[in-house]
């Protein structure tokens, strides 16, 4: 956690061999100019927007391709290909964001999965940290069945997990299903679903594939 201090500690006069007011006026001159800049700066984190005085390690980062599922029940890393803010995280290609701050971290994720089967299939999402899988961070989302012939069913799936990590570990979100679309055929199934910014009917930005985010929560403790 930073804190966004635009002032610094005074450098502080050396003490003479002998008594000099002139030295003891000239110290408490500058203590007393540090302390009001400093009590200034704790009123204004302290108060309704003290928020707006701290920098968190986060990162937020999104997709503008269709993502598909290597095949059917395989686990397939989503992908992130825009960095839209950061501070404390890198992004590296598919999706893997490397923290640089240990500590507790919330991620959120919203998937736009579109269906285009005549019945119904699963979408399974879970996080991994340096490659293993985190505990207890699956989320199984179930997509209805396509509207009709050519026009898919669609379902955001949301979650969200909290979790801990070191600084230098490795963070990616991954996602299997039970029928994987395959456009090559094309074979139906479930698939991630990005579409470009649209101006008719109606001007609408684009639809990401996958849009998420990881933010800072607490510094870890020992119980």
């Amino acid at each position: 956690m930073a804190l966004e201090k635009k002032f610094v500690a005074p450098a502080l006069p050396t003490a003479p061999a002998e008594y000099d007011q002139r030295r003891d006026d000239q110290l408490n001159y500058s203590l007393r100019l540090y302390f009001n800049l400093l009590d200034n700066y704790l009123a204004t984190i302290s108060g309704p927007l003290g928020g707006s005085g701290l920098g968190l390690p986060h990162i937020a980062a999104s997709d503008s391709t269709d993502q598909y599922a290597d095949a059917n029940d395989d686990p397939t890393v989503v992908k992130f290909n825009t960095l839209d803010s950061g501070n404390g995280f890198t992004l590296t290609a598919p999706g893997t964001a490397t923290c640089q701050v240990s500590g507790v971290y919330k991620i959120t994720f919203s998937a736009q999965l579109a269906n285009t089967a005549n019945a119904v299939h699963d979408a399974v999402f879970w996080l991994k940290v340096n490659n293993a899988d985190v505990s207890n961070s699956t989320t199984i989302f179930t997509v209805p069945a396509r509207k009709s012939a050519g026009v898919p069913s669609y379902v955001a799936g949301y979650s969200e997990v909290t979790f801990t990590v070191d600084a230098g570990d490795n963070i990616a979100l991954w996602w299997a299903t039970d029928l994987a679309y395959n456009p090559t055929g094309p074979v139906d199934g479930i698939y991630i679903f990005h579409d470009a910014a649209q101006t008719s009917p109606y001007a609408r930005p684009a639809v990401p594939s996958v849009i998420g985010s990881i933010t800072f929560v607490s510094a870890l403790t020992t119980l």
